[in-house]
């Protein structure tokens, strides 16, 4: 049996019976500032996903009201064992600001088809 346990920071781990730890996953609130009409919205995101950049859905993204900014070369994504992943490769990227504690950062996210 699987058991979830949520700190009051966020942090989840999740255990298997005899409790061996299997996967540890931070959730946050954010704030993300778009940068065209200058709107934030508050988002929970996934720390510690073991992905090696910052990524967003193309649906939320567009749902959302994000620019799409077309970047030069496509990313294409790897699976945790090396091979390539059957999804389209990484075409587009947002600009936001980022808040969290009082701590603001300008940064791309790599925008990924669902």
């Amino acid at each position: 049996m699987k058991v979830g346990i949520l700190d009051s920071e966020g942090t989840k781990e999740i255990r298997k019976e005899g409790g061996r730890k299997l996967l540890r996953k931070i959730i946050v609130k954010i704030g993300l500032e778009r940068i065209n009409t200058q709107k934030e919205i508050i988002v929970e995101v996934l720390l510690n996903s073991k992905a090696t950049g910052l990524v967003m859905s193309s649906e939320f993204a567009r749902k959302q009201g994000f620019k799409f900014k077309k970047i030069d070369r496509q990313i294409y994504i790897r699976n945790m064992d090396g091979s390539f992943n059957r999804e389209e490769p990484i075409k587009y990227t947002v600009e936001v600001n980022i808040y969290y504690q009082g701590h603001r950062e300008r940064t791309k996210i790599n925008v990924i088809k669902e």
